[in-house]
């Protein structure tokens, strides 16, 4: 994830990163650019189209469906960032049930060798779920089209949930903690496997096919039929115009499909390895 400072908002004006839309649409807004002037040195110069031409008229229809493709924007960059935020929430709680888990088995475990045990496998499952959220098997579990060998030790963060587990009821079993003490520990180890599930869930459901192909699609007609009406007003400055428009409508449209999938390695991503590395510092300290 890239840190920088909200308030110096003037440098990045003029500083283009390298997750920056400009550099990703350059090429897509030079030929842009181009089919725009071909289109206006047609109407101006070889058709010589009057302004009584009915093609003056397109630009009704782009005032009509500009506020609905704004709409549809709106909403696209919202759900995304919901599922961005939702993903940071879910490790931020990963966070907070591993010191809660560590905190409290200091308190009740008196065997150094179980506290060292612990002590090695709560950071573990921050790390493991961090690299099986980054897997890209992972994000396609739920493909029709798609299956898998059946191999147990494929899910990493359930086999590390699964010692943990055991080690626990084996400390019930050698009355080395209570039953009271068993179920509140279980609580804080469930609470590993619920957050596994939410951030797969989040990893495995894409925003639906359909609506992510048809705002493509939208966006480049709509950017395509901008030329044809504005040319009667803007002359050749329609080129500028509509490569501005196109680089605000799908520059939106990059920057949701970065962050709805927040468990990647994209500049924008969450610091996932990081926040596994303060996990594992943090509980070293209370074990």
């Amino acid at each position: 994830m890239i840190s920088y400072n909200p308030k110096d908002w003037i440098t990045f004006i003029f500083r283009f990163h390298k997750a920056d839309t400009f550099r990703q649409l350059f090429v897509m807004m030079v030929l842009i650019g181009l089919y725009a002037a071909g289109v206006a040195y047609l109407e101006i110069e070889y058709w010589q189209l009057p302004d009584s031409s009915h093609v003056k008229n397109i630009s009704m229809m782009h005032g009509m469906l500009g506020f609905v493709i704004s709409l549809l924007l709106v909403f696209r960059t919202n759900t995304a960032y919901d599922r961005w935020w939702e993903g940071r929430k879910l490790w931020g709680a990963l966070v907070n049930n591993s010191r809660n888990l560590a905190l409290k088995l200091h308190a009740i475990l008196d065997d150094e060798k179980d506290k060292t045990f612990f002590r090695k496998m709560i950071p573990s499952y921050a790390a493991i779920l961090n690299k099986h959220l980054k897997d890209e098997e992972t994000g396609k579990q739920l493909f029709e089209e798609i299956s898998f060998t059946e191999d147990h030790h494929t899910h990493r963060p359930n086999q590390v949930a699964k010692m943990m587990f055991l080690r626990v009821n084996e400390l019930y079993k050698k009355q080395k903690i209570t039953g009271d003490q068993l179920i509140i520990l279980n609580s804080e180890l469930q609470s590993f496997t619920d957050i596994c599930g939410a951030c797969e869930r989040i990893k495995n459901t894409p925003i639906p096919y359909s609506y992510s192909v048809f705002l493509k699609k939208f966006i480049f007609f709509y950017v395509m039929t901008l030329p044809f009406g504005y040319v009667f007003n803007l002359g050749y400055y329609v080129v500028p115009v509509v490569v501005f428009i196109f680089y605000v409508l799908a520059s939106l449209e990059l920057i949701a499909e970065e962050i709805e999938e927040p468990f990647g390695h994209d500049a924008n991503d969450l610091p996932t390895r990081k926040i596994a590395e303060n996990i594992k510092k943090h509980v070293e300290e209370l074990l």
